[in-house]
């Protein structure tokens, strides 16, 4: 225990020497003044330095029990946590700060199961924020984070926020106790120990503040990064390559027209949405024309078919009978009614990628959808990332899921409702107050006298919102 003592005082004063530890007035990320700032960076610099760290840390993880990874907190802890790696055998994962634009687009790298324990490694602790972004996704992937171990604790709260939060916090020195150190081994005077104690009763954290993600606030280009469902990110570049936000609900009935329609308004549209079985003279002849011209005019093909059965009956309706859904559209509805055996029918019977938009909300006078039915519906959303484009709603219920798309039925410039129970809504208004990413226009431009035209002026008015919004 001794010598444990000594390398720890001779630890504090290598900190110091190499500037790790400096003395002055800085901010710190939580925005407080400090008199004395840890700049751990250097260290990557010293490998004696290093490796004297990654020895003190081998030692304290001993009374830790039950890890089977260890991840760094991004990105100054990521060579601390590799060198603790090495000196123990544990098994390393990495967390990124953002989902890369290719390949898996994993935010949590390397080898890992669900139900793993994982020990986070941080160098510093004033708040735990850093901490508590990396456990928030590391348990998006099923991994279990009940422990981290730091280098310094700053001692300004962080400790309780992450016990608060059921994080138990293992640290190699206190502030005080480095203050100590450095003032027996003659590195500073017994004036600065007294600024910096002043400093620590006077400037204590009770919260740690996340930062939050505002879906509405990002492009479309960035939330194209961020999304899992690989429809769900094409349709993001569709809509930033084409500069347009607005689907057309093609709710017509004879074939020609589908076709006509598409063909017409293609280029000023991301989506088309179809209700397929009312085609009163459908055949299998329509479908390869109809993607055909969705491919030319880059938009996706969209069945409006709202399945809402057991897994098994939904598996057949998407991908048997003469409409064979699965075959075409890239986006589909389901209701959330009989729970997750929905999206599994549709998941086994996709033939390719295919994304589903779950209805929350709906643009009808007298819905029963309840509050807790919407509640679960985007609760069920976030248990299928893979698989689940967005959720259909009227409102804001997802701000910080910006990779999920809010889909927003109703829009209409020169009516309010119809006789029917149909709700309409402006562009701006949904767009810029109701949180829409993509609105749905239908009769708006299906009886238009000139649907191009009436397609044309959507799609701008619906992009200028969007544009607005990001300011």
């Amino acid at each position: 225990m001794a010598n444990q003592e000594q390398t720890l005082k001779a630890f504090a004063v290598q900190l110091f020497q190499i500037d790790a530890i400096k003395f002055g007035e800085f901010k710190t990320k939580v925005g407080l003044m400090t008199p004395v700032y840890c700049d751990l960076r250097v260290i990557v610099s010293y490998p004696d330095v290093m490796k004297t760290l990654a020895n003190l840390l081998e030692q304290q993880i001993k009374d830790i029990t039950n890890v089977d990874i260890i991840c760094g907190v991004p990105y100054t802890a990521l060579p601390i946590a590799t060198a603790v790696s090495l000196n123990t055998g544990l098994p390393m994962v990495m967390r990124r700060k953002e989902a890369k634009d290719y390949g898996t687009r994993k935010l949590i790298e390397g080898v890992f199961k669900e139900g793993d324990k994982c020990l986070i490694v941080e160098d510093v602790v004033t708040s735990g924020s850093s901490i508590l972004e990396t456990v928030k996704d590391l348990q998006n992937e099923g991994i279990k984070c009940s422990d981290a171990i730091v280098l310094l604790n700053r001692e300004q709260g962080g400790a309780n926020i992450l016990k608060n939060n059921g994080i138990n916090m293992h640290a190699l020195l206190t502030l005080s106790q480095l203050i100590s150190y450095l003032i027996e081994a003659k590195c500073i005077d017994v004036a600065t120990n007294e600024k910096v104690k002043q400093y620590l009763a006077e400037n204590q954290v009770k919260d740690a503040v996340l930062p939050a993600i505002n879906r509405l606030k990002l492009s479309y280009q960035e939330r194209a990064k961020l999304t899992k469902n690989v429809v769900a990110e094409k349709l993001f570049q569709i809509m930033s390559t084409k500069q347009t936000n607005l689907c057309l609900a093609a709710d017509v009935t004879v074939a020609s027209d589908l076709l006509n329609l598409a063909e017409q308004v293609g280029p000023y549209i991301c989506a088309l949405k179809t209700h397929i079985d009312i085609i009163e003279d459908f055949s299998s002849n329509l479908l390869s024309p109809l993607k055909e011209i969705a491919h030319r005019h880059n938009f996706l093909l969209f069945e409006d078919r709202k399945f809402a059965d057991i897994g098994k009956t939904v598996e057949l309706q998407f991908s048997k009978g003469i409409h064979l859904i699965s075959s075409w559209a890239s986006l589909v509805t389901a209701h959330s009614l009989l729970g997750k055996g929905v999206l599994d029918g549709i998941k086994a019977a996709s033939l390719d990628s295919c994304g589903v938009f779950l209805l929350a909300e709906t643009s009808a006078a007298g819905s029963l959808i309840t509050e807790s039915y919407t509640k679960s519906t985007v609760k069920l959303a976030s248990d299928y990332p893979q698989l689940v484009a967005g959720i259909v709603c009227q409102n804001n219920l997802f701000l910080d899921n910006p990779g999920l798309i809010q889909l927003t039925p109703g829009v209409n410039i020169n009516k309010t409702s119809d006789n029917m129970g149909q709700q309409y809504n402006s562009p701006e208004f949904v767009v810029g107050k109701k949180g829409a990413d993509i609105a749905v226009v239908g009769r708006g431009i299906t009886e238009a006298k000139d649907p191009v035209e009436t397609a044309k002026l959507y799609r701008n008015l619906l992009w200028e919102a969007y544009t607005m919004r990001l300011k």
